[in-house]
């Protein structure tokens, strides 16, 4: 039996790969050392961005989670992150379905770098 997470991610468009990584590389820092404190998923971004930015990892894993990472760092999106309670609903939702369908692709390196990554920005 095939593992259905690595059967419903369609093939990739490089071109928006690059656009998507282009803007992760620009944005993704800086909007998440602004707003960390308000960020109730902050574990499972972090751990995506760096299976995302794995060498390792597939090219169509990285796709699907680079995309997920570009609409965290769009200024505008579905609901805007100033609003109380709702602002990151949407962000948490698009970042949920992608870490959905790669799971098996996030490794305990992953997540044991998005907890450093945490214990940095306390810092």
């Amino acid at each position: 039996m095939t593992d259905p997470s690595k059967s419903a991610i369609e093939p990739a468009d490089s071109a928006k790969f690059e656009r998507d990584r282009a803007r992760v590389d620009q944005g993704f820092w800086p909007k998440l050392r602004r707003i960390a404190r308000r960020i109730p998923f902050l574990d499972e971004l972090l751990a995506a961005y760096y299976c995302a930015t794995d060498p390792a990892s597939p090219f169509k894993v990285k796709a699907v989670l680079m995309g997920a990472l570009a609409y965290f760092v769009l200024p505008l999106d579905a609901v805007p992150d100033f609003l109380a309670f709702f602002g990151f609903a949407d962000d948490a939702a698009v970042v949920y379905g992608a870490i959905k369908m790669v799971a098996s692709h996030i490794t305990p390196e992953h997540r044991a770098k998005a907890q450093a990554a945490i214990s940095n920005l306390d810092s």
